[in-house]
């Protein structure tokens, strides 16, 4: 079976993928000053999200700040889900962001990695208020699009929002340029124990704080509780941008992030879903 990757910043028109589910590293990656090597040892520089780096970025613009509003929804498609049916459910779901306003950036596409809760397709919608995510949700258009090429094709559903920041400049605003033409979406839910708030936020921070710390690996990323009453399987939420497939295992990997999820996460939570999917290039075939 094939899969789709949508994107807000690619064209209308978007191509067919053949699936990632476990994807060989291509680079050989010696992290030193954001400069990574490639196993033809050549030295590539990715370049800096605004939103991530330090060194793009001077103390007064990393102080001013956008606030800005997360939708996840998890899909759990049929297992008998054909080609065609995915093609028109990813389709309907993408088209979306033309027909109703709000949406200041967009991206879904199939889950590559295993799950425990079998979810198979994710969407991520970025919107600048709770007001426009509340009208979003009560749209006809939306609940047409659910009722008709959506739930016809799955079995489960998954919504969670959150309130994050981000850089107060349009290109991280609204996920633009280069930083975000192509690369994985990692979404990370959380359920924390009730009597942790100070663990919690002290977790939280660092591990804000260590992905700011990759700007070679790392596109953007937020964080927030979920304020969505109707779900409670999840109190909080993450969504990390990452450059590549190759990035993120690179990450997951790290001594860091081992250590801090280890001491700082593990000792308070209750529950966690990881899933991530990849974003498609524009015009490019991820083989």
């Amino acid at each position: 079976m094939l899969i789709q990757a949508h994107n807000l910043t690619s064209s209308p028109i978007y191509r067919l993928q053949n699936p990632i589910i476990s994807r060989p590293l291509g680079v050989n990656v010696s992290q030193l000053n954001g400069v990574l090597k490639t196993r033809f040892g050549r030295n590539k520089r990715w370049g800096m999200t605004v939103s991530a780096s330090v060194e793009q970025s001077s103390s007064t613009n990393l102080e001013k700040k956008r606030k800005v509003v997360e939708h996840i929804c998890l899909l759990k498609a049929k297992v008998d889900l054909s080609e065609e049916e995915e093609n028109n459910m990813l389709d309907y779901l993408y088209t979306t962001q033309y027909q109703m306003g709000g949406i200041l950036s967009i991206s879904l596409g199939r889950i590559s990695n295993r799950n425990d809760e079998n979810y198979t397709h994710a969407v991520y919608m970025r919107f600048q208020r709770k007001e426009e995510l509340e009208k979003f949700y009560e749209k006809p258009f939306y609940l047409g699009v659910l009722k008709e090429h959506v739930s016809p094709y799955c079995h489960g559903l998954l919504n969670l929002d959150y309130e994050s920041e981000v850089e107060d400049d349009i290109l991280p605003i609204f996920r633009k340029g280069e930083e975000f033409n192509n690369g994985v979406e990692f979404v990370l839910l959380i359920s924390f124990v009730d009597d942790a708030i100070g663990a919690i936020e002290d977790a939280l921070a660092s591990l804000q704080s260590l992905t700011i710390g990759f700007p070679s690996l790392i596109a953007q990323s937020t964080q927030g509780r979920n304020f969505n009453l109707k779900t409670k399987e999840y109190t909080h939420a993450m969504v990390i941008r990452f450059r590549s497939p190759e990035a993120l295992e690179i990450f997951e990997g790290s001594s860091e992030y081992k250590d801090m999820w280890r001491t700082k996460f593990e000792p308070i939570i209750r529950r966690t879903l990881s899933v991530h999917f990849l974003v498609d290039p524009i015009g490019t075939e991820l083989m």
